[in-house]
């Protein structure tokens, strides 16, 4: 779904999956049909403008020419930890979410003026192999304040190499994945409103009402928040463990059938949507992954 965005913040840039264990989660998804990134560790800066330092974590990703999904590994536990992963994994049981900024200057001046309080901005390296040799990806956060995420951490990232993120080699999947579809945040029923008053201000979108839900679409991606009381009409069967909750993640696929014949003959269950079908936390590794049609 496409529509005539044109704020600071336009697409929906990757989900972040943290684990304590990178290679099992890796393994899971290439079992789900991804096509994974080698391993890259992270060099993050503490404060804005601060020197870079080896952290924590790495990473491995599934990549899809706009977005991707990060797995998000504490690979050493005993390293620095400027921006805070191990607390994040122990406040927030479902996903983080990363926003793409065309100008994340205009994203971090919009975001104060909107009383959405901020880091400021942060920068993010880490080498890659490439064809050519090893590349360093570059990229500048700013992080939204906490207090008004309770739902998971939430940040908006410009790239600066996005030709060292998204490379060809990567974007081939066996499920047929074209993308990130939407991200799902599910809320108590009688706080609705305010989660979409407070994304609509986030985004600076517009909200589309579908039934039960409110979607805010961007050029690339959607949020869609749902009540409590609404999710089993989207994740039938799916129990959240807190509230507010960024709770799924869905997938495009070219071939919805194949992608789920696949996912099934690597003996990883499915259960039916009703625009697809999803595979359900305990065995995505901590948060479920819907699957949709392209």
């Amino acid at each position: 779904m496409t529509s005539e965005h044109t704020a600071d913040i336009d697409y929906i840039d990757h989900t972040v999956l943290i684990t304590t264990d990178l290679d099992a989660t890796s393994a899971r998804y290439e079992a789900l049909g991804f096509t994974l990134s080698p391993v890259s560790p992270h060099h993050l800066a503490e404060r804005p403008g601060g020197p870079l330092m080896p952290t924590c974590t790495a990473n491995r990703c599934a990549y899809f020419g706009q977005s991707f999904i990060e797995l998000l590994g504490i690979v050493d536990p005993a390293a620095p930890d400027p921006w805070g992963v191990h607390r994040l994994r122990e406040t927030y049981p479902g996903l983080l979410m990363t926003l793409g900024s065309r100008d994340v200057q205009a994203t971090a001046g919009r975001l104060r003026a909107a009383g959405l309080a901020s880091t400021g901005i942060r920068a993010l390296e880490r080498e890659v192999s490439t064809p050519d040799g090893p590349r360093t990806v570059r990229a500048e956060s700013v992080r939204i304040d906490a207090a008004h995420t309770p739902e998971g951490a939430l940040q908006a990232t410009q790239h600066l190499t996005p030709q060292y993120v998204h490379q060809p080699r990567y974007l081939d999947h066996p499920n047929g994945a074209t993308g990130l579809h939407s991200v799902l945040l599910v809320v108590a029923d009688n706080e609705v409103d305010g989660h979409e008053e407070r994304y609509a201000r986030l985004l600076d979108a517009d909200v589309w009402i579908d039934g039960p839900k409110r979607v805010l679409p961007l050029r690339h991606g959607r949020v869609e928040i749902v009540p409590q009381s609404a999710l089993h009409d989207f994740l039938p069967g799916h129990t959240v463990p807190g509230l507010p909750l960024l709770a799924a993640h869905t997938v495009a696929v070219r071939d919805l059938t194949a992608a789920r014949k696949l996912v099934e003959h690597n003996m990883i269950a499915t259960h039916t949507t009703p625009d697809g079908f999803y595979v359900a936390a305990e065995d995505a590794h901590g948060v479920p992954l819907a699957f949709i049609q392209n």
